[in-house]
């Protein structure tokens, strides 16, 4: 196709919109299509035969593979775009004929749900009161779009919004698909892979980048959405609006693993996050000052409200210029006040000089904009009130002085090593080593140091370096309350929880730093201390750590004072690469049913924190489903759950898709707390004993599997696994202390690598092995229960279907050409087969229990989305098997340079194309 051709193709399919007005998904792919075709016919006309179908890349030159592969990415990116405005779309669509009750997942959906039920007012109040969900940003490198290519993204998709508009005339529809081609021509000359990698300071803004796009102004809107719900399913009762929303973050409180994250980064990333709030604030009062020109002539001014008003000008020491600049306004006058005040304060945490007043806490704010909205109520303009200020003062009580509440989190490894430092300080005059971490002896002093009262300062003891940054970190999570908000922080997370004594040291180094409310030390620590269990192993052990450690009155106290509940969290990432599929989840839903048991048992409610990740390996998986299917009674409208990479932007990068993900996941929380436990206590114990045998067949087999001596032989050799570590796609290492073995090696590059191979086995190994054993024992009445589990239970339901959706990834052929790549024949030969006969056993097992012809016939959508890009990723995926070829016999680092360019882009691509890295 020459030049000439590509433009005037493009040209017709503009002018088919045109003519046509609002334009259906199908013809939004078309012109995306062309347009893309257009820009790259104009800078590299060579390229349009490759991208049409007409030539091959196969022998292509290296900056002509380069571009076929930055060429398929951006097509990838579009076709994500546009899916995510058709799925917005069909969703409205939906809402017109049905009523937004009968849009899944949503609020409306929920709330009807629970009426028809017969779930009282008073429940579903007692039920909202407790609810508190927290989504966790966190800063793991599995996103590999940059912030520059995640800006174009949102343009296009608010194009594309526009274009759908049936208001527009020829002319501006002409225009708006000016600007997309404008858009696609600038993501082209958009250089996709990092140069270098991410500062943590670089994370930090990345994280913040989504409050700025849709969050700020999504979350306040959710809690609208919930009062329209309740309002109209249960019109006779008033429900109070709890800011039961609100962000987490690990980006720049993670050390784990982590060299870069220091108390100095850190609290760089407080700043940050108090900064980001406050710029939206400085914005919103301006926003107020120009609409609310209401004059006192024409609305009384309420006498509580003149009083304040007097204050505020009072203290802004310039009252005079204020009242004469908004003569008769006393509104503009109030709010010109605040906003001075909030200009000052972000001027502070710019470290710029501070004129005039400034707010100390949120708490001010919050105040000040509940005056102005109860002052208008009393006025009789409850609707200016409602509709203007208090979507304001929502964003105050959700954001405050901090977007997100920032977790630290760090390891046993380095904690233990912290608090024998500590040790060897407090007991200058003993000769010999701390009692070792697992000793009686070694709990036994945290224990008796936690309970020694101390009064006055605390004791600056001399520590190596490392062990006072640790300690650092404790004391930062003191001051920060008062310097930046007093939730500025959520939790201390310890990694490789391993006993009650690795918590426990955790409360010690808080009481170091002077953490604790009273004079003394010894009551209750002010930051919460989170438990983090990973493996399966640790899964198992941690029902009796949680019963040892509640049997601590610290603990108890502690909780009770910081909401009345101990939080642990679960790790999906570990536990599947631990034990497979069924097997990690099967744990984590025991692990859940049992600490919540434990915690009842205990007087103080367990509320789980969901270490999920992007794809199904690592606990990906449809919220609503996700949710449905975790243990009755375990949530009680308490989550948090981490959103990690390229699952933040596919969420939250667009208003509307950021408004339907959390309404979704707040919903089905609300869903959960309202319904979950209705379900038959036999039915679920037959089930349970079920999916027990079901989990341990399975894990036999994954574990014959992982445990294969080549292995890692094979897995290095047949996939880009040390290749991915040279993408600059997070500030994080990617093994956690330099080891060079499977077990050490981070869940994300484990996926990663054998998503990119077409293997996926972190989906789905184990899972035939357990299905057909479970058969071949029982026969006829096994198989009937495994359907009635698959209709009836949402856990086996959930995991059936993520476990037929991966393997509609799995590509044998394509998977045998990276086989190849592994020299010993014998280890390929044999690892292969293994594979092979997993997989072709796992597809047998899927298809006799959802009793369909085909895999991933239950899921259409998903299936037309494959179909749209595999043809293409397979290409890809044959050009990475010879780039990793010559780019592994390449002799020296010289030679390499020519193919590690192609082989990055390629990784790129296939992820985009997959729509998940790690």
């Amino acid at each position: 196709m020459n030049d000439t051709q590509a433009e005037t193709r493009a040209a017709q399919t503009a002018g088919d919109f045109v003519a046509d007005g609002a334009p259906s998904g199908e013809k939004i792919a078309s012109l995306l299509r062309q347009l893309l075709l257009e820009v790259v016919q104009r800078h590299h006309p060579e390229m349009s035969p490759i991208l049409t179908g007409e030539a091959s890349t196969r022998g292509a030159a290296p900056d002509v593979l380069s571009r076929a592969f930055q060429a398929h990415g951006i097509w990838f990116q579009l076709l994500s775009i546009i899916e995510q405005d058709a799925a917005m779309g069909g969703r409205r669509q939906t809402e017109r004929e049905l009523g937004e009750q009968a849009v899944q997942g949503g609020f409306a959906n929920v709330i009807a749900k629970a009426a028809r039920l017969g779930v009282s007012a008073e429940d579903v109040a007692e039920k909202l009161a407790g609810t508190r969900v927290r989504p966790v940003i966190t800063a793991h490198p599995t996103e590999a779009k940059r912030v520059t290519v995640l800006e174009k993204h949102r343009r296009i998709y608010r194009l594309l919004v526009e274009l759908e508009q049936p208001r527009w005339t020829a002319r501006e529809r002409s225009a708006i698909i000016d600007q997309l081609r404008d858009e696609i021509e600038l993501l082209w000359m958009t250089g996709e892979l990092r140069l270098e990698k991410p500062s943590v300071a670089q994370e930090v803004a990345w994280g913040l980048h989504f409050f700025h796009e849709t969050l700020f102004e999504g979350v306040p809107e959710l809690l609208k959405k919930l009062d329209r719900a309740l309002r109209r399913f249960y019109p006779d009762k008033s429900f109070p609006l709890v800011q039961f929303f609100q962000f987490g973050s690990w980006i720049g409180g993670d050390r784990d693993g982590n060299p870069f994250v220091t108390n100095k980064v850190t609290r760089r990333a407080l700043t940050e996050n108090a900064m980001a709030p406050l710029r939206f604030y400085e914005q919103k009062l301006a926003a107020l000052m120009k609409n609310l020109s209401i004059s006192e002539r024409a609305l009384p001014t309420p006498q509580g409200f003149r009083e304040a008003l007097a204050r505020a000008l009072a203290e802004s020491g310039d009252g005079a210029g204020i009242a004469q600049r908004n003569p008769g306004e006393p509104y503009r006058q109030f709010l010109t006040c605040a906003h001075a005040k909030i200009g000052a304060t972000l001027a502070l945490y710019e470290g710029r000089p501070v004129a005039g007043p400034h707010y100390l806490t949120a708490d001010e704010l919050i105040a000040d904009l509940s005056v102005m909205e109860q002052a208008l109520t009393q006025s009789g303009c409850s609707g200016v009130a409602q509709d203007i200020v208090r979507p304001v003062r929502f964003s105050a009580e959700i954001f405050r002085f901090r977007a997100q509440r920032l977790d630290l989190r760090e390891n046993t490894t380095k904690l233990t090593s912290a608090l024998q430092a500590l040790w060897r300080a407090m007991n200058p005059d003993e000769a010999g080593e701390p009692p070792a971490p697992e000793s009686e002896e070694w709990k036994a002093w945290i224990l008796a140091e936690l309970a020694r009262p101390r009064s006055g300062a605390p004791v600056r003891r001399v520590l190596p370096p490392e062990a006072e940054e640790t300690l650092g970190m404790f004391r930062l999570a003191r001051d920060a309350n008062e310097e930046f908000d007093r939730e500025a922080f959520g939790s201390f997370v310890l990694s490789m929880t391993r006993s009650a004594a690795d918590v426990l040291g955790a409360y010690l180094l808080a009481k170091e730093a002077d953490l604790y409310h009273d004079a003394t030390r010894v009551e209750a620590c002010l930051l919460p201390i989170t438990p983090l269990f990973e493996t399966i192993t640790d899964l198992r052990a941690a029902p009796q750590i949680m019963r040892d450690l509640l049997s601590q009155p610290l603990v108890r106290r502690s909780a009770r004072m910081q909401g009345g509940v101990q939080e642990v969290m679960i790790g999906y990432s570990d536990s599947n690469k631990d034990g497979g599929f069924l097997s990690s989840n099967w744990e984590l839903a025991k692990a859940q049913d049992k600490l919540t048991k434990i915690g009842d048992e205990a007087g103080i409610p367990i509320s789980f924190f969901h270490g999920r990740g992007g794809s199904v390996s690592r606990g990906g998986a449809p919220t609503a489903k996700a949710i449905a299917a975790q243990p009755p009674g375990s949530i009680r409208g308490r989550l948090r759950v981490t959103e990690q990479g390229e699952v933040v932007s596919f969420k939250y990068a667009n208003k509307g898709t950021a408004a339907y993900q959390m309404e979704t996941l707040a919903a089905s929380v609300l869903d959960h707390a309202l319904t979950s436990q209705r379900a038959s206590s036999a039915k679920r114990a037959e089930f349970e004993e079920a999916m027990e045998a079901l989990s341990g067949a399975s894990h036999a087999a994954y574990a014959n599997f992982i445990n294969h001596k080549d292995l890692l032989t094979y897995f290095q050799s047949a996939s880009p696994l040390d290749e991915i570590s040279m993408l600059n796609i997070g500030s994080r290492p990617a093994r956690r202390f330099g080891a060079r073995t499977l077990a050490d090696l981070r869940a994300i590059p484990w996926v990663f690598a054998w998503s990119q191979n077409r293997h996926v086995v972190t989906g789905w190994y184990g899972v035939g092995s357990g299905l057909a054993s479970f058969v071949e024992v029982r026969k006829e009445r096994g198989l009937a229960l495994l359907r009635q589990m698959f209709a009836e239970s949402p856990l086996f339901h959930m995991v059936v279907g993520e476990v037929e959706k991966t393997l509609a990834l799995v590509d044998l052929d394509i998977a045998r050409a990276y086989a190849e790549l592994v020299y010993d024949d014998d280890v390929r030969e044999e690892i292969f087969a293994m594979v092979t006969r997993e997989y072709r056993l796992t597809r047998e097992m899927v298809l006799t229990i959802t009793e369909e012809e085909e895999i991933g016939e239950r899921f259409p959508i998903y299936s037309n989305r494959l179909a749209t890009r595999l043809p293409t990723i397979n290409k890809i995926n044959r050009e990475q098997v010879e780039l990793l070829r010559a780019f592994r016999a390449a002799p020296d680092e010289l030679s390499k340079e020519a193919f590690k360019s192609n082989l990055l882009l390629s990784i790129n691509c296939i992820s985009s194309g997959l729509g998940a890295t790690g």
